[in-house]
Parts: structure tokens; C-alpha cells; sequence
């Protein structure tokens, strides 16, 4: 159960100003649905998270107590650098006729795959219970992407995401090399 809380947080922090927000923003307005566009994506990234919840399950036994907080630290660098670097915004399926659950499903689980929550889970995940990894970090998804479906894209995009991304993406950095130093026995 330590890993629900962790795993919730670092996905909220990481999901804001991301894309999978702006795609959800996005289809909820193109459809009318927010409810619906936010269920598809709470799913998309559930499956995502699933999925590195399995691969950090296979990969803890063979990682020691160092190695597992390396691979964290590695994960909130690279979450961090990716807070700097400037957002593209997302295609916006437009082609797509699949109905507001599958679009929504299939869009955020292909944007989303492999980010930088799936890959906060899986560090989450060798370090013991991958599956309240994998809860936390999709109900922290959810959460934003929730809220990014019933503001919409317009209300989304008038937040201040950017300096957010940025100030989140330094405190990923700072995190981690801490982290990193202390992994490394280096403090």
C-alpha cells in the first residue's frame, strides 16, 4: 500500500500541461462528452500503467535495494528534463470515427504510452506492490485528465500549464539527482 500515494502524486505532477490532458480536453469538446472521454482515458492509462507494472514486477528480482532507487531517480531525471522541454500539441484524431470511448481509449493509450507516469510506475513497481503502483499512478492520471475533459480544450489551454510544466520539470530534476546521489552512495 506505500507505493499508492507516491505513485498518485508524481502521476498528477506529471500529467499536468502534458499532452494525454490536452488530447482528453480536446476529444471531450470535439464530442460533447466529457464523462465519457475522461472514463476513456482513466482506461487508456490504466492499461498503460498495467503494463509497467508487469515489466517492473519482472525486472524487481533481479534489481538490489540501490539499483531500484536508481532506476527511480532515472525516471524523475528524465521526467524532469521532459518538464523543460517545450510541449508539441497532440494530432487531434480528427480521421478517427470510432465514437467518443474508443477514440478517446485508443488516442490517450497510444499518446500516452510509455510517459513518464508508466515509467514512474514501473520504477514504483520494483520496489514492491506493482499493482497499488499501478492504482495510484492511473487515479492520478484519471484525476487530470478528468479535469482536463470537463474544462475543455479552451478553459485547458488558458490555464498556466507551461510555467507549471517548467517549475514541476526542475523539481523533478532536483528530486532525482538527489536521489540518484544517495543510490549511488555518493551523499
Amino acid at each position: 500500500m506505500e507505493a499508492i500515494v507516491p505513485a498518485f502524486l508524481l502521476a498528477v505532477l506529471a500529467q499536468i500541461g502534458d499532452r494525454p490532458a490536452l488530447l482528453t480536453a480536446i476529444l471531450a469538446d470535439r464530442y460533447g462528452r466529457p464523462l465519457t472521454v475522461a472514463l476513456a482515458a482513466g482506461l487508456a492509462h490504466g492499461a498503460g500503467n498495467a503494463l509497467a507494472a508487469l515489466a517492473g514486477m519482472s525486472m524487481a528480482p533481479i534489481l538490489i535495494p540501490n539499483a531500484q532507487s536508481l532506476l527511480l531517480a532515472i525516471a524523475l531525471v528524465l521526467a524532469g528534463l521532459g518538464g523543460i522541454w517545450r510541449v508539441k500539441p497532440p494530432r487531434r484524431l480528427e480521421g478517427w470515427g470510432l465514437g467518443a470511448l474508443l477514440t478517446g481509449f485508443l488516442g490517450v493509450f497510444s499518446l500516452a504510452l510509455g510517459d513518464r507516469t508508466q515509467f514512474f510506475t514501473l520504477a514504483l513497481a520494483t520496489r514492491g506492490e506493482p499493482w497499488f503502483a499501478a492504482a495510484g499512478a492511473t487515479l492520478g492520471a484519471f484525476g487530470v485528465a478528468f479535469v482536463a475533459a470537463v474544462l475543455g480544450e479552451l478553459s485547458w489551454r488558458g490555464l498556466p500549464l507551461g510555467k507549471l510544466r517548467v517549475t514541476l520539470g526542475l523539481v523533478f530534476l532536483a528530486a532525482g539527482a538527489w536521489m540518484a546521489l544517495g543510490a549511488l552512495r555518493l551523499l
